[in-house]
């Protein structure tokens, strides 16, 4: 088995070595992973898969910092408030591990502009704060054939599953609603909480890459962070899906 390029990798590495083996190590470290959205849970996912060796991460969010980021947003803080979000973003997680290939984008998650990410990718996780801008990205998903971890958190609760097209449901497929109501910068946030649900992303996402345990694909997880009551049931695919299903085929 090929080894981890020089001894510092084994070093940094080492705890997680026992763990994940050094093929999945390796397995890490070419991989690359797209993020969409790196605020509480995004930023968590990043900062996690960027101390885990992640070969090179897709970051996406746009705008400047303001004070409400601050309560649950790790990736920034109070020296850079008015800066740009993403690029204060790069520079914590250089500091943290200076050996991740990072692409940071300043924008919104618009189909043209986000295509290639997806496609570059060999996951995206899913933190977008508001529904038109993950409809978009899950069609891009399902479109290249690109795996997407989709996490949410409302309150106390984290959502979580996994996406892999043309086998498990799509988000349309979970909620075809196309307008639902949904208040994007009005939704009650603890950082905690959503800490927790980038948390559980970024370990989704680790296990994806080097198929160590068992994924939630096609698997609905539910957690409440207020009393950690939680439960997973099995989702189906919609055969009418207008994204994944027979009507959504060109």
């Amino acid at each position: 088995m090929e080894q981890l390029v020089g001894g510092t990798e084994l070093e940094r590495y080492a705890r997680q070595l026992k763990l994940l083996g050094e093929g999945g190590q390796k397995a890490l470290k070419e991989a690359t992973v797209m993020i969409a959205g790196i605020g509480g849970l995004g930023g968590t996912a990043a900062l996690y898969l960027a101390a885990a060796g992640i070969g090179k991460l897709i970051l996406a969010h746009e705008g400047n910092i303001v004070p409400p980021d601050l309560n649950r947003q790790i990736l920034m803080d109070s020296d850079h408030l008015g800066m740009e979000r993403m690029s204060t973003a790069i520079q914590q997680l250089k500091r943290l591990n200076p050996n991740v290939e990072m692409e940071g984008f300043n924008s919104k998650i618009e189909y043209n502009m986000a295509k290639p990410w997806v496609e570059q990718a060999d996951i995206v996780i899913d933190a977008r704060y508001d529904f038109p801008e993950r409809y978009t990205l899950n069609r891009l998903c399902v479109e290249t054939g690109t795996p997407m971890i989709e996490a949410a958190m409302y309150g106390f609760e984290i959502s979580l599953t996994t996406v892999i097209p043309g086998e498990t449901p799509c988000l349309e497929c979970l909620y075809p609603d196309v307008n639902p109501e949904w208040e994007p910068f009005g939704f009650p946030v603890l950082g905690a909480t959503s800490g927790i649900a980038g948390c559980l992303a970024a370990l989704e996402a680790v296990k994806w890459v080097t198929k160590v345990g068992t994924t939630y694909a096609g698997v609905m997880h539910r957690f409440n962070s207020l009393d950690f009551a939680c439960y997973s049931v099995h989702i189906t695919r919609n055969p009418n899906c207008t994204c994944c299903g027979e009507e959504g085929k060109p």
